[in-house]
């Protein structure tokens, strides 16, 4: 059986400690990006509300897809915030928020390739390069379903869009939400299959395995933001602003 690591801070203690630790990659358009030392994006703004409706100070901790995990279990932070997929692994060690959002994989290319990627087949071929970042949903798509296509390894999530404008690579796999964006904000970058998307999946907020007063509040959050609209204004805001 894995081990659950340290404690999790319960809810008193993090009310009694007058701030909250979100983790975060900062990597992820729309989500959560690291932008000369100041966070933005969807889920940046979702931590500061929650915080502000907590009445607590928020507090950034940086982690990395191949890290998080490791990292919420070392007690390094409260909640992992940034475009989470749901996944059962995850939630075998963990715990989740209700989802937000639900979304799919599917391919940006290159604005000029829009019309030679229209299935996964069209992609699993020798000839096409497809861009990945280690140790996320993304990485383990391709390895399950991509035999043929030459796939490059690169570090940072945030490099990947600009490496398909440049057709340094010809294909990144990534999540709906992020697609649309860059697409939307670079006129070289295209996404053709987002109304056929390879999977369907939903993104929430991670939480320790033994912090069950933490979930029931943050999801007594989301459903109040929810109710109001608020969650929806911020998702028009985010998902589709340049």
């Amino acid at each position: 059986m894995t081990s659950l690591g340290a404690s999790a801070r319960d809810l008193d203690a993090i009310l009694d400690s007058g701030s909250l630790r979100v983790g975060t990659t900062g990597d992820y358009k729309p989500f959560t990006f690291l932008d000369d030392g100041t966070y933005e994006g969807f889920d940046i703004e979702m931590a500061e509300r929650i915080a502000e409706k907590m009445e607590l100070e928020l507090e950034f901790v940086k982690t990395s897809w191949p890290t998080l995990m490791e990292d919420l279990k070392a007690d390094k932070y409260d909640i992992g915030m940034g475009g989470i997929s749901r996944t059962l692994s995850r939630q075998l060690e963990a715990r989740y928020s209700h989802p937000y959002l639900t979304y799919g994989k599917t391919p940006l290319v290159h604005a000029d390739n829009a019309g030679r990627f229209a299935s996964l087949e069209d992609i699993d071929q020798p000839e096409v390069r497809i861009g990945v970042n280690p140790g996320g949903t993304n990485e383990a798509f391709v390895k399950e379903n991509i035999e043929q296509a030459e796939v490059v390894v690169i570090e940072s999530n945030l490099d990947i869009p600009p490496a398909v404008a440049a057709k340094d690579v010809d294909v990144m796999i990534t999540d709906s939400p992020e697609a649309l964006f860059y697409a939307h904000n670079d006129d070289d970058l295209a996404a053709p299959l987002v109304d056929s998307l390879f999977t369907k999946s939903q993104l929430a907020y991670l939480i320790q395995a033994d912090a069950e007063r933490l979930q029931g509040t943050v999801n007594f959050i989301l459903e109040s933001m929810q109710l109001t609209g608020e969650l929806d204004e911020l998702r028009i805001d985010h998902m589709l602003a340049k």
